[in-house]
C-alpha cells in the first residue's frame, strides 16, 4: 500500500560518546549501519530524510540531510528541535546509558589507586520525543536484548508509547547481515529472516509506510454517491409548454 506523497523521516544512528576527560569516553560498538541503511532506503523511496548520527566511519547516504552529534545530550537537543517538522521518527541509535557526573577538565593521570567513576543516566531520547509527538506522528524504536528479548521489547513499546519496535540481538552489532523481529502495536510479532541490513531496512520502511497510511487513510467515496457540481445555478424549467415553444429561437435544430 503506497503512501499519498513523500514523508519526512527523522532517523538516528550510531553510538554516542560520553567523555570522562578530554581523551577518554564511554561508548559502545554500534557501527551505525542499520540507521544509515534506513535513511538510504527511505530516501530512495522518495521520502525526505534527516539523519542524526553519532561518531561513525560511514559515508553519508545520498539525498539525506546529515547532522552529526557526539553525546546523548547533543542528540536529544538536535532531535527535539527537528521532530516537530517530521512525520516519522525511527530511533535506531545506540545511545549510551550513562554519562559521567562530572567529566574531568584535564586528562586523568594513571595511578596505583582504584579509579571510581560516578555516573548518571543519560536522557531517554526515545521516551522524550514520544511524549512530545503530535497526533498522527509515528514513533518507531529499536531494542537490543539478550535476555527474554520479546518480553523486554514489548515492555519498552508500552512504556514509551511506541507505534512499533524492532528487536535485534547483540550479535547484530558491527556486522553487515542480521535478523530482526518487528512488533507493531496490537499485532503479532513478525520475524524477518537473516539478510543484509540494507534489505532489512527496505522492509522496515515499507512497514512504516503502511502504518502512516493506516493512520491517515484516504477518504473513500460512499457507494452509489455521485458528486454534483456546486458552482452551477440550478436549471429553471417553465411549467408552461406554450411559453417554451414561443421562447425557442428560430435557429434551433428542433424548431418545426
Amino acid at each position: 500500500m503506497a503512501v499519498a506523497g513523500p514523508l519526512r523521516f527523522l532517523i538516528t544512528a550510531g553510538p554516542t560518546r560520553e567523555y570522562l576527560d578530554p581523551v577518554r569516553f564511554l561508548s559502545n560498538d554500534s557501527s551505525g549501519r542499520m540507521g544509515f541503511a534506513l535513511a538510504h532506503a527511505a530516501a530512495r523511496r522518495g521520502h525526505r530524510v534527516t539523519l542524526v548520527h553519532g561518531p561513525v566511519a560511514l559515508a553519508p547516504p545520498p539525498g539525506v540531510k546529515v547532522v552529526p552529534v557526539v553525546s546523548a545530550a547533543e542528540m536529544l537537543a538536535t532531535c527535539r528541535r527537528r521532530w516537530p517538522r517530521h512525520q516519522v521518527l525511527i530511533m535506531a541509535a545506540a545511545v549510551a546509558d550513562y554519562t559521567p557526573l562530572r567529566p574531568a577538565r584535564e586528562k586523568i593521570k594513571k595511578s596505583r589507586r582504584p579509579l571510581i567513576l560516578r555516573l548518571r543516566p543519560t536522557p531517554d531520547i526515545l521516551a522524550e520525543l514520544s511524549r512530545r509527538r503530535r497526533p498522527g506522528q509515528i514513533v518507531v524504536g529499536f531494542a537490543l536484548e539478550d535476555r527474554v528479548p520479546r518480553r523486554n521489547a514489548e515492555s519498552k513499546l508500552r512504556r514509551k508509547n511506541l507505534d512499533a519496535i524492532v528487536l535485534n540481538r547483540p550479535e547484530a552489532i558491527g556486522v553487515e547481515r542480521s535478523r530482526v523481529e518487528i512488533l507493531i502495536r496490537n499485532r503479532p510479532w513478525e520475524p524477518l529472516p537473516l539478510a543484509d541490513k540494507r534489505i532489512l531496512a527496505v522492509r522496515i520502511i515499507q512497514r512504516v509506510e503502511r502504518l502512516v497510511t493506516q493512520a491517515h487513510p484516504s477518504p473513500k467515496r460512499e457507494r452509489g454517491h455521485r458528486a454534483r457540481p456546486c458552482n452551477r445555478a440550478p436549471r429553471r424549467l417553465d411549467p408552461n409548454p406554450e411559453q417554451q415553444r414561443r421562447a425557442r429561437p428560430a435557429w434551433s435544430s428542433t424548431a418545426p
